[in-house]
């Protein structure tokens, strides 16, 4: 018995070695030499997962449908992960096609990701920011969100872990909005009833890590003392709209990247988790 205690450790401990090594180097293509305000599509890289299906929309609405929106950003020294790339590109086409093929919402077949200087932010009524343990916004771009926000946009933060990194998040954002504070969203709001009835807030490891959690039971990262508790806040308007959602010590984004790549993984923490969350997410900051 003790013998596999200490081979169950040692799995755990080569497990969680690989995913902080992913996490480095990202998951995805950060370095692009693209202008600092341009736009750039995710079907412009090729997949580094599974693929995804394509499709059309009908002809003259290719514009009035939904589209994923990644911001790009500078990092600072906090957090171990590969920055604003993390998932790219298949954590945005996989939801993209999820919401296309389970919902009744029209949804563009590519995804966006830009810089939030960028004039075409304003298009887009929903962002997403991975990895804001490392988050750094110039004055520019501070005050770019702090219009968007103001405006009806929404931003999800997603995929961080330990209160060093939640610290960094929390400092940016209250640079971004600094009459407005984090509070924890209590499971007895709508938009955990809005589509999907969610009943806790679970949490998605990484692939590697979800997929040993079978024999492990484990599906945190690092120390389990800061990044055991998920945990979803939010920050509302002056009118009680959501504005920001920020989902820390949990993963969507390899929910949604990594769901071809193992069958239980898929089940445990994709479906079950990733993609009901994100389809009530963004069902119900469209209807609200």
């Amino acid at each position: 018995m003790n013998r596999l205690r200490f081979l169950g450790f040692l799995l755990l401990l080569a497990l969680t070695l690989a995913a902080l090594a992913q996490r480095r180097r990202g998951g995805g293509r950060p370095g692009f030499s693209d202008g600092p305000d341009s736009v750039r599509t995710a079907r412009e890289i090729p997949s580094n997962s599974t693929g995804t299906p394509t499709w059309t929309n009908a002809p003259g609405f290719e514009h009035d449908v939904f589209t994923f929106a990644r911001i790009r950003y500078d990092r600072t020294g906090y957090g171990w992960g590969g920055g604003w790339a993390t998932d790219l590109p298949d954590s945005d086409l996989n939801l993209s096609f999820r919401l296309q093929q389970l919902t009744s919402m029209k949804v563009d077949p590519d995804a966006r990701w830009f810089r939030l200087t960028a004039p075409d932010l304003r298009h887009y009524p929903f962002i997403y920011i991975v990895e804001p343990g490392g988050l750094s916004l110039s004055p520019p771009e501070i005050l770019a969100l702090r219009e968007y926000l103001h405006n009806g946009g929404f931003l999800w933060l997603d995929d961080f872990w330990g209160e060093e990194e939640w610290e960094n998040c929390a400092d940016v954002m209250s640079q971004v909005l600094p009459n407005r504070a984090f509070t924890e969203l209590s499971l007895d709001h709508p938009l955990y009833r809005c589509v999907f009835d969610i009943k806790a807030k679970y949490q998605v490891p990484a692939v590697n890590i979800g997929s040993a959690s079978r024999y492990t039971g484990v599906t945190w990262e690092s120390r389990p003392s800061d990044t055991r508790q998920v945990h979803h806040r939010a920050i509302f308007d002056e009118r009680d709209r959501l504005m920001v959602f920020a989902t820390h010590n949990t993963d969507n984004g390899d929910g949604w990247e990594r769901e071809g790549e193992d069958d239980y993984y898929f089940r445990e923490f994709s479906e079950k988790t990733a993609y009901p969350l994100a389809i009530n997410v963004l069902y119900y900051i469209m209807t609200h």
